[in-house]
């Protein structure tokens, strides 16, 4: 598949606040976004895996572990690796914030402004 070498990939839930946002500015940073809709898009293990290692963190700091679902389901238990990446797979409502990638480069998008970070990364 031929990717515009600009082109921002948008991983996001579209009913949170922060991602819509967070996409305004993405749209202020390169002219070609792609968004992926986390809730009807199921991404698979090895796309995780690429992004948790382009972000440099673990499955579990994505997740906000403060929601109800996360108490219910997931906190308390021992998960190993594949598990982790199948919990983003199961309750992608449990990732906190928007994910953005650029030319090999992502951030994870705690506030809006966040993600002006990748464009700087872009530069450099």
């Amino acid at each position: 598949m031929k990717t515009h070498p600009s082109e921002l990939y948008f991983y996001h839930s579209p009913t949170q606040l922060v991602d819509k946002q967070t996409l305004a500015y993405a749209k202020s940073i390169s002219q070609f976004v792609n968004t992926i809709d986390l809730s009807k898009e199921k991404l698979t293990p090895t796309q995780w895996n690429s992004l948790l290692l382009k972000l440099n963190l673990r499955a579990k700091d994505l997740l906000n572990r403060a929601h109800p679902d996360y108490q219910r389901f997931i906190a308390g238990k021992n998960w190993d690796d594949e598990s982790w990446l199948n919990i983003l797979i199961k309750f992608p409502n449990l990732i906190k914030a928007p994910i953005a990638t650029l030319q090999g480069r992502a951030i994870f998008c705690i506030t809006p402004t966040d993600i002006l970070k990748l464009n700087s990364m872009h530069l450099v």
